[in-house]
Parts: structure tokens; C-alpha cells; sequence
């Protein structure tokens, strides 16, 4: 008999079987070549992302049954250099208790020697902590028979809802920290201790949100309810990472940086982690053993729910980046084993920039570009992807990025997605943000992998989707004002996934 999939009660989805999942997804060509996606199915939250024994981990929230959201299990990767992944056996499945709905996402600590998850599962439309026990090579995974190892959110505080995890050990003890909100107020980091993982005590809330007086429409709005709360020291700066979250709706990642002493975190300023809101969602970091903070984030779909059940695939992970401290801020840039994945150098010569012009030699949407360049103030630089040129020299279909030095050494970066498909369904809103332009110099670096776009001007990143009717490689470079292209490199990029996969490796 065909082993068919089926949508949870309520989805739309079509069957495919198995074979046929994996088929679609593999001939998607809005499909990513050198990010990591899963076999086929749906892909969301980064988990349990560690370096343990020299090799790289990455567990993610995974469907096999189709490209929605249901039967959530933890997908499992691995990599000794963070940019080519084996895929591993499926680490969480639910199971009659309280993952009965499904394992929601959590984290991979190192319980002396012991690898141990600890994750949301889910029961009755509730979450609450679990804790499984993996085996030395991480490839099977017992749950503990006391789940769920935190029985209910802190008593006598109104939550829209309490899950994900940050788990750290300090003097001795456990520390953990739950994503929440308090109603009528916001989101919400609530602290707890242990001295096993498996009996919790409460120690208040490390910071609540204030939602309820802010702009809801600000790209800072900080939301209801904090999503896949991240606490970790860059520098000399405490970070608390969280994704704001509102009524079902995920909006966009923030972090706050200030000082964690004691039970409490005392806040400084709020900012954006990365300029694509929903589009680098859920992020979660580790420490390697070279001691640099890496992040993995979701890119989430932005085309239509029909294209997407059709493509058999839904979710891509970002490139890990790491996080370093900048002066006050955060500057992300892609690690350096992504360069691995280069193949083909092209150079273009400096000069200066003005009318459109296509750059010869340069073309495609698997790309690692780099770009030198310094702006008078007043000057805005465009670098045109994925273009699909008419004979007037008009673009049928174009996806701009853009910089424009706005004076006192700031600028602004700005994705114009507005002419970047011809088809109504896909998501085309503006993103943008500010980015520091001391002396005009913008170092800017842009790698485009079919529909996943991750943009890093001078350290501030924008993530985004997008999905060419047309199928256009071209590159076009044009300015307005004075700009100076001071070097410039570009590089084919070599895809990770050369093999067909299976959906339960």
C-alpha cells in the first residue's frame, strides 16, 4: 500500500507520498542550494544548535508529512564545519503523555558529559518543559519519566503562552529561562533554577515587556508574548534575544542589551537583530569551541499557501553568523567556513558609479557578492539581483538593494522588493534599517540562494524571501549622487545537497 501523508485536521494540504514529497521539493527551483533545508516537509525554529565533541549540531522543528505546521518532530543535522550537513535520525517524536501534540522547540545542554534536550512539549494546547537523555553519539534520545519537568506557568500570573528555552549552568546550578508574557502588559523571560534539570524552582520573571504602551506597528514593538528567549554574553554586554510574538502572529526578533546579575536583567537599549522581521525568526545561538557566538535563524516562506503546498517544502535555516559586539550593538557577519562554498571568482574593477549598468561576468541566483564602496552624503547606491531585462533595458523583474548615506555618518539599507515577481501572491512589503556610514565607507556583502537573500551592510543584517516569475540572474549596479566603487568580488556558490535525501534518515 502507498504510504501516504496527510494534513492535520483542518490543513488544506495535498497527499503526496513520500517519494513525491521529496521530488517536488528537490525540483522547487525557489528551493535554497547552499542553506540547509530539510529532506522535504516543513522546517521551522532553529533547536539544540552546539558543537559537542568537535562536531556542529543543529536540531530543528520538522514535519515529514507535508510542508505545514503539524506532528512536530526535531529534525537532526550534522557538520564539522558548519556549512555541509549530514542528516541524522530524527531525535523527538510525540509520544502518548505530554508531547502527546508534538516536541516544540528548546535546547541541547551538556548535563556532565550526558547530552540532554530540553524542549516544549505540547498536550491539551499547552506547552510545558520536558527533558530527554541522548546516547553519546546523539542519535537516540530516551525522554525522562519525569515530564513534563515543569508542571504549569508561575502561579497566579495570566499567560497567552509559556514555551521555549534558554538553559545555562551557573555556580553550580541550572539556570533556565521561559519564553511568556504577562496579559495586559507584554512579553515576558520568566527564570527558574535546578540542581538535576528535572525538579524547577520559580524565581520570578527576568524581564516583562511593555507592550501594552507601545506603537504596535513599530518594527520595535516588542509584542505579547516573547518567543525563543536567548540570554548570552558578547564582550562585556549581557544580550537577551527574543522574537516578538502577537496572537498567532510572528512579527520580528529584538534583543535588549544590559546587565544579567543576580535574578534580574537590567535593560539598556532595544534593538533590532535583523532587518527582514519574520524572516529571521526564532534565532538561537551557541558558543563554539573557537569561542565565537553563532546564530541560526528561520526564514520563513513569503509566497503563497498554495505555491508552498504545491512545492512540497516550506522553511529554510540562515547561514550561521556569528555575533560580535561593536561598540554598543551587535555586528553579524556570515562565518568564514561559508566562503568553502565559493567556486568561480569574478572581480570588478573600481570606478565610479552612475547610470544603470549590467555587470558582465556576473549572473546568477547562487551567488557571494562583496562590495567596497564609499558614499557622499546625499548619495544612494543600488545593486539590482535576480533581473530579468528587457530589450529597452527596462527590468521585467528586479530585487533591489540599496544604501543611502543620510549624513552624520548614518545611512539607511533599504530592500525594495516591489518588482521582484510577477506573481500577486508573494510577499514584496519594504525592509529596512538604519546602518552606521562613518566616512561614507560601506562594506556590503550580499548572497543570494535562489529565494533565500541575506544582505550585511557594515555588520547590520536584512534576511529576506523572494520568488522570480521570470527566473532573471542578471546584476545591475547603478547611483545617484557620488559613489565610488572601491573593490568589488563575486563568487558561484557550490550547493551542499548534491544527493537525494530521505524524509526519516
Amino acid at each position: 500500500m502507498t504510504d501516504l501523508f496527510q494534513p492535520t485536521a483542518g490543513e488544506s494540504a495535498p497527499i503526496h507520498s513520500k517519494d513525491e514529497l521529496v521530488t517536488l521539493a528537490e525540483s522547487d527551483r525557489h528551493r535554497p542550494r547552499f542553506h540547509f533545508v530539510s529532506p522535504a516537509g516543513w522546517l521551522n525554529d532553529p533547536n539544540g544548535v552546539a558543537q559537542w565533541d568537535g562536531t556542529y549540531h543543529l536540531f530543528y522543528q520538522y514535519n515529514p508529512d507535508g510542508p505545514f505546521h503539524g506532528n512536530i518532530k526535531w529534525g537532526h543535522a550534522s557538520s564539522t564545519n558548519l556549512v555541509n550537513w549530514h542528516d541524522e535520525p530524527i531525535a523527538l517524536e510525540p509520544s502518548a503523555g505530554p508531547d502527546a501534540e508534538g516536541c516544540w522547540s528548546g535546547v541541547l545542554v551538556n548535563d556532565d558529559g550526558v547530552p540532554t534536550l530540553i524542549y516544549s512539549g505540547r498536550h491539551d494546547g499547552v506547552e510545558l518543559p520536558c527533558v530527554a537523555v541522548g546516547s553519546p553519539d546523539l542519535r537516540t534520545w530516551s525522554k525522562a519519566p519525569e515530564n513534563p519537568v515543569i508542571a504549569a506557568p508561575p502561579p497566579g500570573v495570566e499567560v497567552p503562552a509559556f514555551r521555549d528555552h534558554c538553559v545555562w549552568k551557573q555556580d553550580g546550578m541550572w539556570r533556565q529561562l521561559v519564553g511568556s508574557g504577562v496579559q495586559g502588559q507584554g512579553g515576558a523571560a520568566f527564570l527558574y533554577e535546578s540542581g538535576d534539570l528535572r525538579n524547577w524552582s520559580y524565581l520570578g520573571p527576568l524581564l516583562v515587556g511593555e507592550a501594552a504602551s507601545q506603537d504596535r506597528d513599530a518594527s520595535d514593538w516588542q509584542g505579547t508574548m516573547w518567543e525563543c528567549v536567548d540570554l548570552f554574553r558578547v564582550g562585556t554586554r549581557d544580550i537577551l534575544v527574543f522574537s516578538a510574538w502577537n496572537d498567532e502572529e510572528t512579527l520580528h526578533p529584538l534583543y535588549w542589551i544590559g546587565t544579567y546579575t543576580g535574578d534580574t536583567f537590567s535593560p539598556e537599549n532595544l534593538l533590532r537583530l535583523d532587518y527582514g522581521g519574520r524572516f529571521f525568526y526564532a534565532p538561537q545561538s551557541f558558543e563554539d569551541e573557537a569561542g565565537r557566538r553563532v546564530m541560526f535563524g528561520w526564514l520563513q516562506e513569503g509566497r503563497g499557501e498554495a505555491a508552498v503546498q504545491a512545492s512540497g517544502w516550506s522553511g529554510a535555516m540562515s547561514l550561521p553568523r556569528t555575533a560580535e559586539l561593536v561598540g554598543s550593538e551587535l555586528s553579524f557577519a556570515p562565518v568564514a567556513e561559508v566562503a568553502n562554498l565559493r567556486r568561480d571568482h569574478q572581480s570588478i574593477d573600481a570606478r565610479n558609479l552612475g547610470t544603470v549598468e549590467i555587470l558582465d561576468g556576473v549572473a546568477g541566483n547562487q551567488l557571494d557578492l562583496e562590495l567596497d564602496l564609499r558614499l557622499e552624503p546625499g548619495a544612494t547606491f543600488r545593486l539590482g539581483l535576480l533581473a530579468s531585462v528587457n530589450s529597452d533595458g527596462s527590468a521585467a523583474e528586479e530585487t533591489m538593494v540599496s544604501v543611502t548615506h543620510d549624513g552624520l555618518e548614518a545611512g539607511t539599507l533599504r530592500l525594495d522588493r516591489s518588482a521582484s515577481s510577477l506573481d500577486p501572491d508573494v510577499d514584496v512589503e519594504d525592509k529596512s534599517g538604519p546602518v552606521p556610514l562613518a566616512d561614507g565607507v560601506l562594506r556590503l556583502r550580499v548572497l543570494v540562494d535562489h529565494s533565500a537573500l541575506e544582505i550585511f551592510a557594515n555588520g547590520k543584517p536584512l534576511t529576506a524571501r523572494v520568488y522570480p516569475s521570470l527566473d532573471g540572474e542578471a546584476i545591475r549596479l547603478s547611483a545617484t549622487g557620488a559613489v565610488q566603487l572601491r573593490a568589488s568580488d563575486a563568487w558561484r556558490m557550490e550547493g551542499i545537497f548534491n544527493h537525494s535525501r530521505n524524509l526519516r534518515p
